[in-house]
């Protein structure tokens, strides 16, 4: 059975195919979760993840925009962004343990984007963390 770290994995592979334009994708969201062998409650979890970032992509990108220093949001990699809002949906949106959360997401930039980037999402998701606390 698939993990929550797996179906993150997934919705970030969703989110990034999403920003390239490929906004069909949710259309075949179950059959690439199954292709990842992401099923039962972690399809569900997988797929509410996916649809709420999507759903709430404009004021996600506002709040990390407001949060982001020394960079233009547009200059962000695609992959770093669908971290950062896939974190931004959890904290603001889905109201998960906001240290779970971020460990999750220095997780996904540590495994997925490059060396940089952990520090960079964590300092804009507890940037987050803090202005809404």
């Amino acid at each position: 059975m698939a993990t929550r770290h797996q179906a993150r994995t997934a919705v970030i592979g969703l989110l990034y195919a999403y920003d390239l334009g490929n906004e069909q994708i949710a259309n075949f969201s179950d059959e690439i979760l199954e292709e990842s062998k992401i099923r039962n409650k972690q399809r569900i979890f997988s797929n509410e993840l996916f649809n709420g970032t999507i759903v709430n992509l404009e004021m996600l990108d506002e709040e990390i925009e407001r949060n982001v220093t020394d960079w233009n949001f547009n200059d962000i990699g695609k992959v770093e962004k669908a971290i950062l809002r896939l974190g931004a949906y959890e904290i603001l949106v889905a109201k998960t343990d906001k240290p779970i959360i971020i460990n999750e997401a220095v997780e996904l930039a540590k495994k997925l984007a490059d060396e940089k980037a952990p520090q960079f999402i964590n300092a804009i998701l507890d940037a987050l963390v803090v202005e809404k606390e």
